[in-house]
């Protein structure tokens, strides 16, 4: 064990030794994790034993991404849990690369190798290239652990230097946190986002991975974007170029997927509330769909021309937004609310807000709700006035995400 070198440290966890300790520590839950170390210190060196039980830490915390069955057989770093792309979205674009015809891939930034290894899985070979030594070398182990290493090649190098020619498709994801946390900044990405463009324009095919606040005004012209969430969350936003798509926006929702396509349409006109109230799916906000949406609904309309929020008089099923039927319309104001949700009898209340600056868990804690009921109040404004709405889901099939 070296502590000074990380990547001698991440390879004592690959021996024999290493692999019994991860083992033996699998589940250690926090309280335990000081009585596990002081027993296993007593036959293995110290360093490799707080190695380990870092690992197992890092594969608890990957399992919302990747699964149980990948997490406890993969490796990780704090920043390549943090950082890595949801298994299902990483799926879900390997495919969309399959369809496209894309049989190689140069993965640039490719992390502990979460896109590689859903790359290798849809058959796609995969060049994966990061420049920190320490990365690297976890997606190579990433690789070898999955039994993709004969699809995956594992490059350290600066990509910013590394030759594509060789390839069908290039994947950029640049990183986007640095030492003070998120970076919102495009150009502040590493490598930057116009390097990302150049080189996604030299090649035959190419996406690039970006946040989903991505101003729609800095997307190429020559670019389609999508944005993607899972399970109601927004996850990232993509732009690809060379599909003879330039120009397209959709939003696309996992699981399914479910693919709402742009139309141009104009903003939709702001009427009354209506019975229903539909809240579009954040990748349907983000892409600038909503427009798309109402169109879907009989009568669909905004109830506040800054506010994402549809109203309607019927209720239309459809996968891109949540249904709600409304009870009760207020003017804001506690009092009134908390008098409306005794008579009612609930306990169980969920606040969505949406143009108010009251947070969901003070409005919980000063109306105090209690009782057998539940019940979903939005904090909102209704064509400019801050207004209350009180409901409950819609029971329509086949909505929401």
């Amino acid at each position: 064990m070296n502590d000074l070198d990380p990547v001698a440290s991440f390879g004592a966890l690959l021996t024999s030794e290493g692999r019994a300790l991860l083992d033996a520590v699998r589940g250690t839950e926090p309280a335990r994790e000081l009585a596990v170390a002081t027993r296993l210190r007593r036959e293995h060196p110290a360093g490799l034993v707080s190695a380990a039980l870092s690992q197992g830490r890092l594969r608890q915390r990957a399992v919302v991404k990747f699964g149980a069955a990948d997490a406890e057989r993969m490796f990780f770093t704090p920043n390549g849990v943090e950082q890595s792309t949801r298994a299902s979205v990483a799926a879900y674009r390997a495919a969309r690369f399959r369809e496209l015809g894309v049989r190689s891939v140069a993965d640039l930034c490719c992390g502990i190798g979460g896109d590689a290894i859903a790359l290798a899985r849809a058959g796609i070979r995969v060049l994966a290239v990061d420049r920190d030594p320490l990365t690297a070398a976890v997606a190579r182990a990433n690789a070898a652990a999955l039994g993709l290493d004969d699809l995956i090649e594992v490059r350290e190098a600066d990509v910013t230097e590394v030759d594509t020619g060789a390839y069908d498709a290039v994947f950029v994801d640049p990183a986007r946190r640095g030492g003070r946390g998120r970076i919102f900044d495009p150009e502040a990405y590493s490598p930057p986002l116009s390097w990302a463009v150049r080189a996604a324009r030299t090649a035959p095919l190419a996406a690039l991975k970006v946040a989903p606040g991505i101003p729609h005004e800095a997307v190429p012209a020559e670019a389609d974007a999508e944005w993607i969430s899972d399970s109601g969350d927004v996850k990232e936003a993509v732009l690809w170029f060379g599909t003879g798509e330039a120009g397209a926006v959709r939003a696309t929702l996992l699981p399914g997927p479910r693919t709402l396509s742009g139309r141009g349409l104009p903003d939709p006109a702001v009427r009354p509330v209506g019975r229903f109230l539909y809240e579009p799916d954040g990748a349907v906000i983000r892409a600038h769909l909503v427009a798309e949406v109402a169109a879907e609904l009989d009568g669909g309309g905004l109830i506040d021309e800054t506010i994402a929020y549809i109203t309607a008089d019927s209720a239309t099923a459809t996968p891109y937004a949540t249904a709600y039927e409304i009870t009760d319309r207020l003017p804001f104001g506690l009092k009134k609310l908390k008098a409306l949700l005794r008579e009612r009898g609930v306990g169980v209340l969920t606040v969505k807000k949406r143009g108010s600056a009251v947070e969901p868990e003070e409005l919980r804690r000063k109306v105090k709700p209690q009782g057998p009921n539940s019940a979903t109040v939005f904090l909102t404004r209704v064509q400019g006035a801050p207004t209350m709405l009180l409901g409950h889901p819609a029971a329509l099939g086949d909505q929401g995400s």
